[in-house]
């Protein structure tokens, strides 16, 4: 008898559960709107353009150099305190001082004060202050530093035509 009583309280639970449900289907529903949303061409793709109209890409990048693998290909980075990104620096790494300009491939790397212009083509990027660069055997290094920390970056250029 048990039994029977069990079963029909699961049914009649079952049945408001499912009612309380179809009752209040507007107030549980997801409601998925359809929206068009213009999305910017990427880089070297037909049409992508700056907003000068030249066809490049322009703005401020710490990571510029790593999104360039025809220039340079990056080997490593370290990420901490401006310290422990200066400790990572390559044995006999020397510094590059500016004003120095340095191509890679079809790259060219202006470093004026602490800050750098990546040009490749019509694409300008900006490394943004407290950048400073190094030689170390065939690699170029990056040490950038802001109020998050630091980072160090080691690169193998691909042609250095120095």
């Amino acid at each position: 008898m048990l039994r029977y009583l069990l079963l029909s309280t699961v049914i009649v639970l079952g049945v408001a559960v499912a009612v309380a449900a179809w009752v209040n289907r507007d107030l549980i529903r997801i409601k998925i709107a359809s929206v068009y949303a213009r999305v910017p061409q990427k880089a070297g793709e037909a049409g992508a353009h700056s907003p000068q109209g030249d066809g490049g890409m322009r703005g401020d990048a710490p990571w510029a150099l790593s999104a360039l693998p025809e220039c340079v290909v990056q080997t490593s980075e370290s990420t901490g305190t401006p310290a422990y990104a200066r400790s990572r620096l390559p044995a006999g790494a020397t510094a590059i001082v500016p004003p120095a300009t340095l191509v890679y491939g079809d790259c060219s790397i202006e470093i004026v004060g602490d800050e750098a212009f990546v040009r490749r083509g019509a694409d300008r990027f900006r490394i943004p202050p407290r950048a400073r660069f190094y030689r170390a055997g065939g690699f170029l290094v990056l040490i950038r530093e802001s109020a998050d920390g630091a980072e160090l970056r080691v690169y193998q250029p691909v042609n250095d035509k120095r």
